[in-house]
């Protein structure tokens, strides 16, 4: 039987291609579906049907593209309410190829329409040896219940419960398990880095499957739920109705540095993908910074929403394809064009600059030693983040919020602001930028840097 993993990082998106016999089957497909096409026709394997585990809120799925390009057919759990041919399945119900048996468990919590798949080699024996759980059981985690329109956190976290001790925690403790999402995603809270585990070791460590009650279970899991971000509902919907292909999108233009500054006065976000360093040194006045390492997409798209008009300012012209495809895969496809010549051009035309400085640590230290007042100090992690330790004088907000809680801001004073490592404070340093503070700095390294250095933090 062939079974292979594909991981997109940036969106910490799963997803898998099984096949046994000249037939596959691909689940939870990305949006850009090449990849899938090339390795079936490396593998010699024919995609003949396409699962999606649910309607994914976090990123736009490639199904609608796949099956158009392969005939396959998709199937998703009943309770799905999709306009587009497919095939509902129910508990129990099997895809069968050659030496392989796919098996539907449904599994609602996250969703009401969530399924699992229990994976059967029959040249390995007559019993699972893994089981595809989609967003319903993580590697440290468990799906976060507040996904519907229809049913509250409390009656999904109710579901999730009988779902996870029912159906999943029954599978033999030796069953492999393969999650859509790793570390990163916005889809549960504490998944751990690895890729796959068994049922018995998360029965063993996953908080979520500790023995407890039901009543106690529902209490864990939506006592502190993440605000969820905006774009998940939009993603949802464009998922049920199915996404166009990506060769649909129209070519990108280039613009002067003189048509760049018409289209941000008319409304246009100026979009810097270039790391923090650079874009600190100089960059088109008003402009974000999202870096194109990281949380990318996913950070873009919680911060901008779907519907903004783009012009993107990149360190090379070959990143503004993939900067256009990442934005896609979580359903931005407004991006009208690019900055021609970059900042060079933007520079030879004669354009001035904004900057950001990035301050070292030891460089706060000393300034808050001399006089704490002088300084402001913004932290922009999640709140468990901030809970578990923060710098003594320093602000809490969250990026996520962050542009609707500068009020309290002096334009008067510097501000430096943080996150763990520097990403997310990049971000929110053009942001502040924006709104119009000019004394704005990037501590470098985050808190990690700040603790690697000894220093105090409170919790």
């Amino acid at each position: 039987m062939y079974f292979q993993q594909f991981y997109l990082t940036c969106l910490s998106h799963a997803s898998y291609m099984l096949g046994s016999e000249g037939i596959a089957c691909v689940v939870d497909p990305q949006r850009d579906v090449s990849i899938y096409l090339d390795e079936a026709a490396k593998q010699g394997l024919e995609i003949k049907h396409i699962i999606e585990t649910h309607l994914h809120a976090d990123f736009v799925s490639g199904h609608i593209e796949l099956a158009e390009r392969t005939g396959a057919k998709i199937y998703l759990g009943a309770a799905a309410d999709i306009p587009f041919e497919h095939t509902a399945v129910h508990e129990g119900d099997e895809i069968r190829m050659g030496r392989a048996i796919l098996r539907f468990l449904e599994t609602p919590g996250h969703t009401v329409e969530s399924v699992s798949i229990a994976i059967f080699d029959l040249d390995r024996g007559e019993q699972p040896w893994a089981v595809l759980t989609g967003d319903t059981l993580f590697i440290g985690d468990v799906g976060r219940p507040d996904l519907s329109k229809d049913k509250t956190p409390q009656q999904l976290a109710a579901m999730l419960y009988d779902s996870l001790h029912n159906k999943l925690l029954k599978l033999g403790d030796n069953v492999e398990v393969y999650p859509a999402h790793g570390a990163g995603s916005l889809c549960g809270k504490q998944m751990r880095p690895e890729r796959q585990s068994t049922i018995g070791k998360e029965r063993a460590t996953n908080y979520a499957l500790q023995p407890r009650s039901k009543e106690d279970f529902v209490q864990l899991l939506t006592a502190e739920l993440p605000e969820r971000p905006g774009y998940f509902a939009a993603d949802a919907e464009l998922n049920r109705l199915g996404a166009h292909p990506l060769t649909d999108l129209p070519p990108l233009q280039s613009f002067t540095p003189a048509e760049l500054m018409t289209r941000q006065k008319s409304g246009d976000v100026i979009l810097d993908t270039r790391p923090a360093v650079q874009f600190g040194a100089g960059h088109v006045p008003g402009a974000i910074n999202i870096p194109l390492t990281g949380q990318y997409a996913s950070t873009a798209a919680a911060l901008l929403g779907l519907d903004r008009e783009i012009v993107l300012v990149t360190e090379e012209e070959s990143a503004i394809e993939e900067s256009r495809l990442r934005l896609a895969r979580v359903g931005i496809e407004n991006v009208a064009g690019f900055l021609k010549g970059g900042m060079p051009g933007w520079a030879k035309a004669g354009q001035s600059a904004a900057q950001i400085v990035q301050i070292p640590v030891d460089e706060l230290k000393r300034e808050l030693e001399e006089d704490a007042d002088s300084i402001q100090v913004v932290d922009v992690r999640r709140k468990p983040e901030w809970d578990s330790g923060h710098i003594a004088s320093a602000k809490h907000k969250p990026l996520d919020k962050l542009e609707s809680m500068l009020g309290d801001l002096d334009h008067t004073r510097p501000i430096v602001v943080h996150c763990k490592g520097g990403y997310r404070s990049a971000v929110a340093c053009s942001l502040i930028q924006r709104a119009g503070f000019e004394n704005v700095a990037n501590l470098m390294g985050g808190l990690d840097a700040w603790q690697s250095f000894g220093l105090p933090v409170q919790a």
